[in-house]
């Protein structure tokens, strides 16, 4: 586990600078000790699922969530996302009622988004792990740094990009984001604490007009 990762596909080669800083070891020698020491989430092998699903060179919209959800079994390397068979968290429960009010979707059987990310959308949290039933345990060690360079790697393709910024975390993290070749699309956050602003603000139709004024397919946000 101390050895560093692989990243999946093209990624490899465009983090690689960052995955051979010290801040980058530093990190990852952190998440070593933590799983040496107990349960971490999500399991190690699906830590970067959201990169594997999504490569970089096909990444049309970004969506940027904060921590990995922290119960068994529900995080897997997708912001927002949970495995079939698991109840759908409060925030997805909300991106449903939402996309049933926009868009007119029938609330699916499961919560795997993994449908959206195979379709160029990078369900990307800020921090990667998470220490069981802790949240934020793993904010401030590295993880954020990250996730910065991620972005800055986007905000390098020529092709224009849509990054849904939802709530004030995401919006801080997308400021260095260059608007005249990518689009923001910000918003409130799907979370029961901003639920009465999320929704009825349409974000998943707005997304939409983004991706085709970008030269882009609308997703296809049936599950």
């Amino acid at each position: 586990m101390s050895d560093l990762p692989q990243l999946p596909g093209d990624w490899n080669e465009v983090l690689a600078p960052a995955l051979q800083t010290a801040w980058f070891r530093e990190l990852w020698s952190f998440v070593a000790k933590e799983r040496a020491a107990g349960q971490v989430f999500p399991p190690e092998d699906e830590v970067f699922s959201a990169f594997a699903h999504a490569p970089y060179s096909q990444v049309k919209l970004v969506i940027i969530g904060q921590d990995p959800y922290h119960d068994d079994g529900q995080a897997h390397g997708l912001c927002f996302s949970v495995k079939p068979g698991v109840p759908a968290p409060p925030s997805l429960k909300n991106m449903f009622k939402e996309l049933q009010t926009d868009l007119g979707i029938a609330t699916p059987s499961h919560g795997n988004l993994e449908a959206w990310a195979r379709q160029g959308v990078l369900l990307l949290n800020a921090v990667l792990t998470v220490r069981a039933h802790t949240p934020n345990s793993h904010k401030d060690k590295g993880w954020e740094k990250f996730t910065d360079e991620v972005i800055a790697a986007l905000d390098r393709r020529q092709e224009p990009i849509v990054f849904a910024l939802w709530g004030n975390y995401a919006q801080k993290k997308g400021k260095r984001i260059n608007t005249k070749r990518h689009t923001v699309v910000a918003g409130a956050h799907p979370s029961p604490l901003s639920a009465k602003l999320f929704l009825g603000s349409k974000p998943f139709s707005t997304i939409d007009a983004a991706l085709t004024k970008a030269g882009h397919a609308p997703i296809d946000w049936r599950l």
